[in-house]
């Protein structure tokens, strides 16, 4: 019998190398794509209602149907890679949404928008859940929410691209090119993927792969290790969890965080979905340019990118709760603050408070994706973070649907902005009921992780 090598020991023990700079790229790199793509519909929304000449109304089914596609396949692809890996249902979910862009920059009506959007959504859902759980899983404990954080922070960052791709393009070549763009790119990275991306190592211990296949993975990410060709390898982390991954989500005393993480993400992406689709479109209306409106959205993002950087390194300190609880209070004083008339009065105001929205709003999802990351154990880690955001789908979906549904109603700028701070409230709820129920015996393994990070 090889002598037994412990995983976790090794990684949290490691330097980042290379091997795991080049992974934690790769996932990052991939969610850049993911948020340009999410985001594009809503950048080139007011140039495609002026070209088509449709009711700004008719788009709420297409931000819907790419939003509902996100939800399908956070819920369906994040449980079938914690059965057949990480790197198989990355690689290929790239690849399929890549193809859909380019698809999308050729419809003709809304009918066909809807199609293209709801067939991307489905690649795009299981990016996030898999990209988190392969970045933590080559990340050493120390450093670990910094490392998810940053690579969430690709999601962002892809907002803000593409919001300054679009405001590049549309003008001169129309918005079908913010498409085609945002396809070929993930096409490329799809392909440097296959080649250079591995399999998550201690998915293939909890799977019982062959220790040869094991090895192979361990030494490219530390070749200073000194393995024997005998090695066996272990997890401290004992995996009990059999038959359906959803089922386990709800043992061990992990129901009530379960659910209570599913209201949260709810509540955050529906305002975020409802501010990054509508806030251009509403600023146009308002009377800003287009290029002035678009970089109003924009900056949603940029919060959200200087958010994403600025919250890890602290919850890595002093741990998720008290992080996130003056996280969604800004949200809820900033989210009130954008339809105030004062504040629309002026481009730098409104942007300074659009800005500390998406700090607090967009910069907090990667917290609560981090949160579910650390929160569930290697077997369960894609699938709790897939239904965590996808219960957050749910929320993606109505809120551009429940934004277009008051505007109809013709409700002002301020009564809509203000009923966008409710869902605010309800998550800082949330977040103080986990706190609560980090408290309780039946809160299952884990607890320390989602209190704070040591």
């Amino acid at each position: 019998m090889g002598s037994m090598i412990n995983i976790e020991q090794i990684i949290d023990d490691s330097k980042l190398g290379f091997s795991q700079i080049l992974i934690i790229a790769l996932c990052g790199v991939c969610l850049v794509m993911d948020g340009f793509d999410v985001q594009a519909m809503g950048y080139v929304a007011p140039s495609l209602i002026r070209e088509w000449g449709v009711a700004k109304e008719m788009l709420s089914p297409v931000f819907g149907a790419g939003l509902f596609g996100m939800l399908v396949g956070s819920l369906t692809f994040s449980a079938l890679a914690d059965k057949i890996g990480r790197r198989p249902v990355l690689i290929g979910a790239t690849l399929f949404f890549a193809l859909c862009m380019l698809i999308t920059a050729y419809a003709a009506t809304i009918g066909q928008l809807i199609a293209c959007r709801f067939a991307a959504g489905l690649g795009l859902g299981c990016i996030m859940p898999n990209a988190m759980a392969l970045a933590g899983e080559y990340s050493p404990r120390r450093s670990r929410v910094s490392i998810m954080m940053l690579v969430s922070c690709g999601f962002t960052l892809g907002g803000v691209v593409g919001g300054l791709i679009s405001a590049a393009l549309i003008p001169g070549f129309g918005w079908r090119s913010v498409f085609i763009v945002g396809g070929a790119i993930p096409l490329a990275i799809a392909v440097v993927m296959w080649f250079r991306l591995p399999e998550s190592i201690q998915f293939l211990v909890v799977k019982k792969a062959d220790p040869a296949r094991i090895r192979k993975n361990l030494l490219r990410m530390a070749p200073q290790l000194n393995l024997p060709l005998d090695a066996r390898f272990e997890l401290h982390e004992v995996s009990k969890e059999q038959g359906v991954p959803f089922v386990s989500l709800f043992r061990d005393g992990r129901a009530r965080v379960t659910l209570l993480l599913w209201l949260v993400n709810f509540t955050n992406l529906l305002d975020m979905y409802f501010l990054s689709n509508w806030l251009p479109t509403v600023m146009r209306e308002a009377g800003f340019s287009t290029s002035t409106a678009v970089l109003g959205g924009t900056m949603l993002w940029i919060g959200g990118v200087v958010g994403t950087l600025s919250l890890g390194r602290i919850i890595d300190k002093v741990g998720f709760i008290p992080v996130l609880t003056g996280t969604f209070m800004l949200a809820i004083v900033s989210t009130a603050l954008i339809g105030n008339p004062t504040v629309a009065a002026s481009v730098a105001v409104i942007f300074l408070v659009v800005f500390l929205a998406g700090f607090a709003i967009v910069g907090g999802q990667p917290a609560l994706n981090a949160l579910a990351a650390t929160y569930y154990p290697t077997a369960l880690r894609s699938t709790g973070i897939g239904w965590s955001l996808g219960m957050g789908r749910v929320g993606s979906v109505i809120g551009p649907v429940l934004g277009g549904y008051l505007m109809h109603l013709q409700w002002t700028q301020s009564q809509l902005f203000m009923a966008a701070a409710v869902p605010a409230m309800i998550s800082l709820g949330g977040i103080v009921a986990i706190r609560f129920a980090a408290g309780g015996s039946s809160y299952g393994k884990g607890a320390p992780k989602v209190v704070a990070q040591h």
